[in-house]
């Protein structure tokens, strides 16, 4: 479908994610190497208690204007962190910040 596009209206993909860049700021994959993932995945789970939570692949905390999902390697002991924040830049530099001080704490 990715492939039909590009081909179709005749755009780099750059171009076709750039409206979104503009819109959703994202942290990218954080790998934090802990020793208990669990007890982690815990910690940040209450920390984040008022938030809508969900276990579909690690855990997924979600409020209005952003949200994360930390999920545990399978094959090495890290955390993966991924943060999606709609206000701007600098919010989801400040909330990765923050999620990843519990992680790494």
């Amino acid at each position: 479908m990715i492939l039909e596009l590009l081909s179709v209206r005749g755009q780099r993909m750059s171009e076709l994610l750039a409206p979104y860049r503009s819109r959703y700021f994202i942290s990218g994959e954080i790998n934090s190497e802990v020793s208990d993932q669990q007890a982690k995945l815990e910690a940040l789970s209450e920390r984040y208690a008022d938030a809508y939570q969900y276990r579909l692949d690690g855990l997924s905390v979600e409020y209005d204007a952003w949200h994360f999902n930390v999920r545990p390697s399978n094959t090495e002991p890290l955390l993966r962190l991924c943060l999606e924040s709609l206000r701007s830049r600098e919010d989801m530099e400040r909330r990765r910040d923050e999620v990843l001080a519990v992680i790494r704490a």
